[in-house]
């Protein structure tokens, strides 16, 4: 294993660990009973059967296996393209950190345990932070997307 390939798996392991760790924090704390009403934001209590709005609740306690196969399969997948993964392994730890948290609560709880209910000028679907984590890493891969499509376009 190279230095600089030892270093972002060292990277990215530790940014899904910490993702984990401060994800499953919260949600103790929001399962011993932590609430708070904001005039934008409260603190709530949901569980969610289903991923993203509650969609493929109809699969049951077949999702979480699903699931389990598609962030291993994402982790073989990017480890095995070394180049890719060494450009992507911070956004990619934040979501497979994330995703292996909501993961974690599927099989210790038999459903997600959301929180953050947005209810300012429009009711919102309640999440956590492992979903604000998805979100993040998506977004660093679509702005490193948009970086480098800008790059070539200037090169021509």
């Amino acid at each position: 294993m190279s230095g600089p390939f030892k270093r972002a798996l060292s990277w990215f392991v530790g940014v899904g660990l910490l993702a984990i760790l401060c994800d499953q924090a919260i949600k103790q704390w929001i399962l011993q009973g932590f609430r708070a009403e904001g005039p934008v934001i409260s603190i709530v209590l949901a569980y969610n059967k289903g991923v993203a709005f509650s969609m493929l609740e109809f699969l049951g306690p077949w999702l979480k296996y699903l699931q389990a196969l598609l962030i291993i399969g994402m982790a073989i997948m990017l480890l095995s393209q070394r180049a890719f993964f060494m450009q992507t392994y911070l956004p990619f730890g934040l979501i497979l950190g994330a995703g292996s948290s909501n993961l974690l609560d599927r099989f210790m709880h038999g459903h997600v345990v959301d929180y953050v209910y947005w209810h300012y000028k429009f009711d919102f679907a309640v999440f956590n932070l492992a979903d604000v984590l998805i979100d993040v890493g998506v977004g660093l891969l679509l702005l490193d997307a948009l970086k480098q499509s800008l790059s070539k376009r200037k090169l021509k």
